[in-house]
């Protein structure tokens, strides 16, 4: 038990495996680590989304913002436009951007949209990110240094080439081991903790601490521990995607700045923009839609923004998951990362983001030996137990604030009794006061208060007005960040260039942004 950890293995690659390998060999240069995949098993392809914390992880593994962005076909994503989410008015959509509120931690906005301009949008009142993904525009001028913008923006990618890339980073600059094989059984030592895995053209190979990144299948944590499945298809009913890839017809095409989110009779599509394609899909629920109707589905509303010939030529894939976590992501020494622990549907980008996650904390608290491995062990299951919560919690958010009655999917998955019981909670509570940080007590809350404003205010949803006057609910400050934002508003949307502009100017001087 005090044997130091000396050797990872990591099973799958895909972003999740390559994302692990890069990470942990990064920062922890003494140590060996080996990634075994499975040249029979496709990589999924799909997670081309991520939240800013990416920049961050990216950094730490000693990626260069301009080789990311050049391989990966990367455009930057700065939030998400949710559309027809509410009800079917024409038109009818709202904004989460990355950015908090102007003054957020200082006063109640709540209060000050309802007072100051009760009429317009929650998130054009207390930000300028929403006015900047209407244009289009970059989160910085041409002359931003890498990974630094004016506005906190993450990406847009192909995950195929993000995989590939992270792979050869790991394995040319990171001295990660590449095996190329079949795993054919998992073999534990007299402890029941896992001592090698048996390949079939490499023999075993030997670890201390293996990471099981072998997707839905959950090779390690799933048929070799058994921990439980927890599915969650009674509060998010979504178990199926259709998915495409429309080619950019014109090189100088709009490159949008957030997810479009828009939602369908039993579903909604993503609609994501990268510099030489649009990645789209319809994630739907297979109990209110066959695949062959949400193709259709999806291929109509393709046709809208190109032709219904380009939507009958492109190639569409259905894809099939079941939502849920795991009930221990960590046993002895094994520990699940991306979809081995847990998949929901990418509402809200949160796949990529649970990985980073998942190996920031392992590699800030990686075990010395199997005694402290035990004590880490308990640690990461709880706090990952509660993070999987809130990301259904936040998720479910989104339809039972909808007003939409038009399908029984609809009506069946706004119904608040399919609701996890501290949504409801807090939806009680917010009837007379916004969300704050005192609902969110985690330290590294997967959503913060403000990302459950954004998405309550701009579903509708309505909360008491604050009449009483102390420092907190000051008029003085709602109307001196009101302000302000109205100046950064007019000064961001001169200033800024536009995505396209943004990204050609770095892929034809193929250098990393410099200062002035």
């Amino acid at each position: 038990m005090t044997k130091p950890i000396k050797k990872i293995v990591i099973l799958g690659g895909g972003t999740a495996g390559w994302l692990s390998a890069g990470l942990l060999a990064a920062e922890h240069p003494h140590l060996s680590v080996t990634l075994i995949e499975s040249a029979n098993v496709p990589i999924l392809g799909v997670g081309e989304g991520t939240w800013p914390s990416m920049r961050n992880t990216l950094q730490r593994i000693g990626i260069k913002e301009i080789d990311f962005i050049t391989q990966c076909d990367t455009s930057f994503k700065q939030g998400s436009k949710f559309i027809n989410w509410r009800n079917l008015n024409e038109g009818e959509n709202y904004y989460h951007p990355f950015m908090n509120p102007q003054g957020y931690e200082h006063t109640n906005l709540h209060a000050s949209w309802q007072r100051i301009a009760p009429t317009q949008k929650f998130a054009d009142v207390v930000n300028m990110q929403s006015f900047v993904c209407q244009a289009a525009l970059a989160p910085k001028q041409l002359q931003t240094p890498e990974y630094a913008a004016v506005t906190n923006y993450g990406y847009h990618l192909d995950a195929g080439k993000f995989a590939e890339f992270l792979k050869n980073h790991s394995v040319k600059n990171l001295n990660v081991t590449h095996i190329t094989d079949d795993v054919t059984e998992v073999i534990n030592d007299e402890k029941d903790y896992i001592a090698s895995l048996k390949t079939n053209n490499n023999g075993n190979i030997t670890g201390d601490l293996f990471l099981d990144c072998s997707g839905s299948r959950a090779r390690l944590i799933g048929e070799h521990f058994k921990s439980e499945f927890i599915a969650q298809d009674h509060i998010l009913f979504n178990n199926s995607a259709v998915a495409a890839q429309i080619p950019n017809s014109h090189p100088t095409q709009n490159i949008t700045s957030a997810t479009l989110s828009t939602a369908q009779g039993n579903g909604w599509i993503w609609d994501i923009a990268l510099p030489t394609r649009r990645g789209t899909g319809y994630v739907f629920s297979s109990k209110y839609q066959s695949d062959e109707s949400a193709t259709d589905t999806l291929k109509s509303y393709i046709a809208k923004s190109t032709s219904e010939q380009q939507a009958e030529q492109l190639n569409y894939r259905v894809l099939k998951f079941s939502p849920g976590y795991r009930q221990k992501f960590w046993i002895k020494n094994c520990v699940a990362v991306g979809m081995s622990a847990g998949f929901l549907e990418p509402l809200e980008a949160s796949a990529l983001a649970m990985v980073e996650l998942s190996i920031s904390m392992l590699s800030e608290q990686l075990p010395q030996n199997r005694t402290h491995m035990s004590q880490l062990e308990a640690r990461f299951n709880d706090r990952f137990s509660t993070r999987w919560q809130r990301v259904v919690e936040f998720l479910k958010l989104h339809y039972v604030l909808s007003e939409r009655d038009d399908t029984p999917y609809w009506q069946n998955i706004r119904d608040l009794t399919t609701a996890p019981e501290r949504l409801k909670n807090l939806l009680k509570l917010w009837q007379f006061q916004p969300p704050s940080r005192f609902d969110f007590i985690e330290n590294e809350e997967v959503f913060s208060s403000s990302s459950y404003q954004y998405v309550l205010y701009g579903m509708g949803f309505n909360t008491q007005t604050v009449s009483a006057q102390n420092a907190f609910n000051d008029p003085r400050a709602g109307d001196y960040y009101y302000q302000q934002n109205r100046e950064k508003i007019a000064q961001y949307l001169k200033g800024l260039p536009s995505n396209r502009e943004l990204l050609n100017y770095l892929l034809s001087n193929n250098r990393q942004p410099h200062n002035d």
